[in-house]
């Protein structure tokens, strides 16, 4: 026993100076693989560090933070670090929690009255642990807040009552960005701060990270931060505006460095504790990086079967990486990727991001230094992402061809484009416009437009206008449908791909026409020769009204046309004949009826 824990002393000697007496060399070593790493993948820029115990054993900037004016990266660049911000939003909860201010079984709707879930087995059992670690039974529903954005935190709690799930909860862990707005917004109301000054305060000052910042404004006035770009298929790269993540900031709106973000590691590396501080408690510390929820099966590979098992904690993934238990996180927002990763029983910690868009470099970098300050044999990584790079393209262009040969040819829209047109709204995510410029239908929703390409029948591809350029990679499928009266009334969206579409109610757009205009409708008529409706205007808008039932509103939709705008599938059609209104059209489900003007 004594020889054996003898043993284990010079194991431990020898990793500690393995860390120690890192030389220069190795460093310059280590330098020119990920340079080969940036190139290869063709990426504007990155920045790196290594963290072990309570120190930063290197940091250094790679590529560019302004390519076109070949602007070098720095270790104190920001960046934004996307998703990686929700290792933060659930500390913040942490903390709370040591301070007895709430308690993670608890509903999170004792901390938010309004909040409802869709589902009365959601509002019944869902707790605020199963917000942290994305076990709700909600899929993801992303589209609802990328392309329908709003400063409102009011507005996206509300919209959550209409967002379906795909399973029960706790039987299927699935990502969800809504579930960590929530659990901002529950800070919120414990602290009477907002997440922002409770992450600032809590954090940000403690460890340090004072040019860390949360909106893109503030990243601006620094005197060191990077834009953002997008590379395509043939290794150019395209400057991309910066998101504004507006009220889900909780989700992922931190911009920082590499140089501040390695203090955050080596407070999780100390189980919470940043010089001699207890910052985040220690028995959340421990809790966060243990495993809440299975993700995958996470069964090793092939080419790798020392990387396995995938579970989440809170703000965390958890796996084995190389009989190393691993924590990481990553992040991407539009123009920048990021991963932030530790390894608990070597207390080591690397931080790396990027400003390329949807990026395989953070995950490379990640596993190429893991690998070296571990001392481990070389992984093949890049030579892996680069023949992964190879097979995916062909992949998609099978696909493509695949779902072009499916297409039924010779069909067209049940409808001239012009019908098609109209507000089209669905609680959960927003409003979106449908017009017809120049034969082509072009959507707009709150933030973003696309324009709609006929597949066959009513079903169209819709395609992205992002960054001022079609994205034709990923159509998103629209499916029109009409009501009994014939009209389209529907619009099912493929914006959530564990669901079958959601689904858009339509409005058409109503035509202004004058009051004097609607003169000419207001009569008695008599429909089948039997039943007298009338026909008035009052305070500007035009009235039918059937003895014995509620006066009904129409709203005016050009040719004499005009919809009840409180029954669904329900409209009027006026006859004209020599200048003259003559006749009206009931149709409605059940039929049409006609009836004719009375005289005077």
């Amino acid at each position: 026993m004594k020889k054996l824990f003898l043993q284990l002393i010079i194991l431990i000697s020898l990793a500690d100076f393995s860390f120690a007496q890192t030389t220069k060399k190795q460093f310059q070593e280590l330098e020119t693989e990920l340079e080969n790493v940036r190139t290869s993948l063709n990426a504007p820029g990155f920045a790196v560090a290594i963290v072990n115990k309570d120190q930063i054993l290197y940091a250094k900037g790679f590529g560019y933070k302004d390519l076109e004016n070949e602007v070098p990266v720095t270790e104190n660049t920001l960046f934004a670090i996307g998703s990686v911000s929700k290792s933060f939003t659930s500390a913040v909860l942490g903390v709370l929690r040591k301070e007895e201010k709430i308690d993670f079984d608890e509903r999170p709707g004792k901390y938010i009255s309004e909040l409802r879930f869709m589902e009365p087995w959601m509002n019944e059992q869902i707790i605020v642990k199963d917000l942290m670690s994305h076990r709700t039974g909600l899929p993801r529903h992303d589209l609802s807040w990328f392309m329908f954005p709003t400063n409102s935190k009011e507005e996206l709690i509300k919209r959550i009552e209409f967002q379906k799930p795909f399973t029960g909860l706790r039987q299927q862990w699935y990502y969800n960005n809504w579930m960590f707005f929530l659990q901002g917004e529950i800070g919120r109301r414990l602290t009477g701060q907002s997440w922002e000054d409770n992450v600032k305060t809590m954090f940000l000052d403690k460890l340090g990270m004072s040019r860390s910042n949360f909106n893109i404004p503030d990243l601006e006035k620094d005197l060191d931060y990077s834009f953002g770009y997008s590379t395509d298929g043939e290794g150019i790269n395209t400057k991309m505006d910066y998101y504004d993540i507006a009220a889900m900031s909780p989700a992922g709106a931190i911009n920082s460095s590499v140089s501040e973000m390695s203090n955050w590691l080596i407070t999780w590396i100390n189980g919470g504790k940043f010089k001699e501080e207890q910052v985040i408690p220690e028995a959340y510390a421990k809790e966060a990086i243990s495993s809440q929820m299975v993700v995958s099966s996470g069964l090793p590979s092939k080419e790798h079967p020392d990387a396995q098992f995938a579970n989440y904690g809170y703000g965390w993934f958890l796996s084995s990486y190389r009989g190393h238990y691993r924590v990481e996180h990553g992040g991407n927002i539009d123009g920048f990727s990021a991963s932030a990763s530790f390894f608990p029983t070597d207390s080591v910690g690397i931080m790396v991001l990027t400003n390329q868009n949807g990026s395989q470099i953070p995950g490379l970098v990640r596993n190429i230094v893991a690998d070296k300050i571990l001392g481990l044999e070389a992984g093949g990584w890049l030579e892996d992402a680069l023949e992964q790079k190879e097979k995916n393209k062909e992949a998609q262009a099978k696909a493509k061809a695949s779902a072009d040969s499916a297409k039924v040819s010779g069909t067209k829209p049940s409808h001239i484009l012009a019908e098609y047109t109209g507000s089209y709204d669905n609680s959960g995510y927003g409003k979106m416009e449908i017009k017809l410029e120049n034969d082509t239908l072009f959507v707009k929703t709150g933030l973003y437009q696309m324009f709609l390409e006929h597949d066959n029948y009513d079903l169209f591809d819709a395609f992205l206008i992002y960054q001022g350029e079609p994205n034709r990679d990923m159509p998103i499928k629209f499916k029109f449908e009409s009501n009994m009266a014939g009209d389209i009334s529907l619009l099912k969206a493929g914006f959530e791909p564990a669901l079958e579409g959601i689904e858009f109610k339509r409005t058409p757009k109503p035509v202004d026409v004058s009051e004097d205009d609607l003169k000419k409708y207001e009569g008695a008529y008599l429909l089948m020769g039997v039943q007298e409706v009338k026909i008035y205007i009052k305070d500007g808008k035009l009235y039918a009204f059937v003895p014995g039932q509620p006066e009904y509103e129409q709203i005016p939709l050009g040719n004499h046309e005009f919809n009840f705008k409180t029954l669904e599938g329900f409209k009027i059609k006026f006859e004209e004949k020599d200048g003259e209104i003559i006749a009206v059209n009931f149709i409605q489900p059940n039929g049409t009826f006609r009836g004719e003007r009375k005289k005077e």
